[in-house]
């Protein structure tokens, strides 16, 4: 009996292992300023499966008159802490229709939170006392994302192998989504060329 548990535990690990691949990339522009090559979400616009966000809240600080970190994705349902590391008061808050909230004014030490229940919403972040402070939550379908690096790298892994179009974000540039063909194990590249 233990034996044929374990067989069938080493198999379902052999195939759960080797049906996902890893999407690799580099997202690149023509613009001089590279600062651009940062903060830029690349994700699959749909996946197959209910995916429900982790229990864990996502977080996005308040430290030194800067939101942490400039670009969150997340997914739907998720519940984001606006957490204040600063000495003085913040006030977050989001105009955009489908996400507008005003969390008041709070000091340091104190935690308020946003639950993000519409798909596909791009909100923007802000601060009602510090107007230089902005940072963006994109809400995804699926967990199959990631931030580019400052040199605009990515990687996405324990992608299901299929088709799916991948996609990016980006605060000021765009770039034409692709279909891609991912495949049962591996790696698969894929670069993007942003522009205005």
């Amino acid at each position: 009996m233990y034996k044929r548990f374990f067989f069938t535990t080493a198999i379902a690990l052999f195939i759960f292992g080797f049906c996902a691949a890893q999407i690799t990339g580099k997202v690149e522009t023509e613009l001089t300023k590279t600062k651009y090559k940062a903060n830029t979400v690349v994700y699959i616009e749909k996946a197959e499966g209910n995916f429900k966000p982790s229990a864990k809240h996502a977080q996005m600080d308040q430290k030194n008159l800067t939101f942490i970190p400039r670009v969150l994705p997340i997914m739907v349902g998720s519940t984001v802490d606006f957490l204040n590391n600063d000495d003085v008061l913040h006030n977050v808050f989001c105009p955009d229709k489908c996400s507008k909230f005003d969390l008041g004014s709070y000091g340091k030490g104190v935690v308020k939170s946003y639950k993000y229940d519409k798909l596909g919403c791009q909100s923007v972040i802000l601060c009602n006392v510090h107007p230089e402070m902005e940072a963006y939550i994109i809400v995804l379908q699926n967990p199959y994302f990631a931030v580019t690096d400052k040199e605009g790298n990515f990687s996405i892994k324990g992608v299901p192998a299929g088709k799916y179009t991948i996609q990016v974000w980006n605060e000021k540039l765009k770039s034409a989504p692709q279909q891609i063909t991912v495949p049962a194990s591996g790696k698969l590249v894929v670069n993007f060329n942003m522009a205005k």
